[in-house]
């Protein structure tokens, strides 16, 4: 069976935060069952492209204070933004990105998806 790719959209200081490996954790509060084989990172506005893709070492599925308790030192976000992220939630996800490649020139989300909408969260592609 063929693997699948997903775009993921993030907000650009996360992506920073990504980028210069300060932040190893994309947290979401759902994902899908089957990881995809590449995760192409949209850059939210004012960036509005495609900025690199990363592979997942594993995602992590729990209630949101274990999840913050296995992955705190390298989320590259405070507990604060986390909690607010996850108030009144019972299930946190946290993607854990294992190889992050970097585009030299930012694409537009139509080169990665030509006939699909942006998503407000991920999707496959």
């Amino acid at each position: 069976m063929k693997k699948t790719n997903a775009v993921i959209s993030i907000n650009p200081q996360f992506v920073e935060q990504i980028m210069t490996g300060k932040k190893h954790f994309e947290y979401r509060k759902s994902f899908f069952k089957e990881i995809p084989e590449r995760c192409y990172i949209y850059s939210t506005k004012p960036v509005g492209k495609v900025v690199g893709f990363f592979t997942i070492k594993q995602v992590l599925v729990d209630n949101p204070e274990k999840i913050w308790e296995l992955t705190y030192k390298k989320s590259g976000i405070s507990r604060e933004f986390f909690d607010e992220y996850y108030l009144n939630k019972n299930k946190a996800v946290a993607i854990q990105i294992d190889r992050l490649f970097k585009f030299k020139q930012p694409k537009l989300y139509k080169d990665i998806d030509a006939n699909g909408k942006i998503p407000q969260s991920y999707k496959r592609i």
